[in-house]
């Protein structure tokens, strides 16, 4: 089974976060959420207990994903755990997700050199690597990316569809099709 780390840092955005491990999870995925602690505090007060506290456990999964939130983000670029788990994982060619805010960590692990990228509205000015795109999700290699809290849906499906899962299913199950408007292949 494919295993996903959700990387769970204080300040983090908890309807990116949530959205992520929850769809995953009923993709039938192992996610785990490697917390900065046991129970970590979010942007907007809601404290989530994790199942594991970041260690370098992480760099045995297929994919590790950094939600967004501007104080989530920030802590997690200034962890130098963070960062060597991304080196590794990168090395391996494992896939690095990342959303909103989060690009910056990827940028401070030197990840998005010549590499496409989207983030948070106005990140294009404060991520001086890589080419940024407005658009909802951006995959390069092993990189993907999204915008943030209102696109968490789209970003968790299209990580559903890297590991090989059948989001299709989990949008019908979730009545996707009949919340949004949008078509079956997105």
């Amino acid at each position: 089974m494919k295993k996903v780390a959700v990387i769970v840092a204080p300040g983090f955005e908890e309807g990116e976060t949530l959205t992520i491990v929850d769809i995953i999870r009923r993709a039938h995925f192992q996610c785990d959420m490697f917390g900065f602690d046991k129970v970590v505090e979010g942007g907007h007060g809601i404290c989530v207990q994790c199942d594991k506290i970041l260690n370098d456990e992480v760099i045995h999964y297929d994919m590790v994903v950094l939600p967004g939130g501007y104080e989530g983000a920030a802590n997690m670029r200034d962890s130098e755990e963070v960062i060597s788990i991304l080196h590794s994982m990168n090395e391996k060619g494992k896939y690095i997700c990342a959303m909103c805010a989060a690009p910056i960590v990827l940028e401070k692990a030197n990840l998005l050199v010549n590499r496409h990228y989207t983030a948070y509205k106005g990140y294009d000015q404060k991520i001086k690597q890589g080419h940024y795109l407005e658009d909802k999700v951006v995959i390069d290699g092993n990189l993907m990316t999204s915008r943030g809290p209102a696109t968490a849906y789209a970003f968790a499906y299209k990580l559903v569809d890297l590991l090989g899962g059948d989001s299709l299913a989990v949008k019908k199950r979730m009545v996707y099709f009949n919340a949004f408007d949008v078509k079956e292949d997105e």
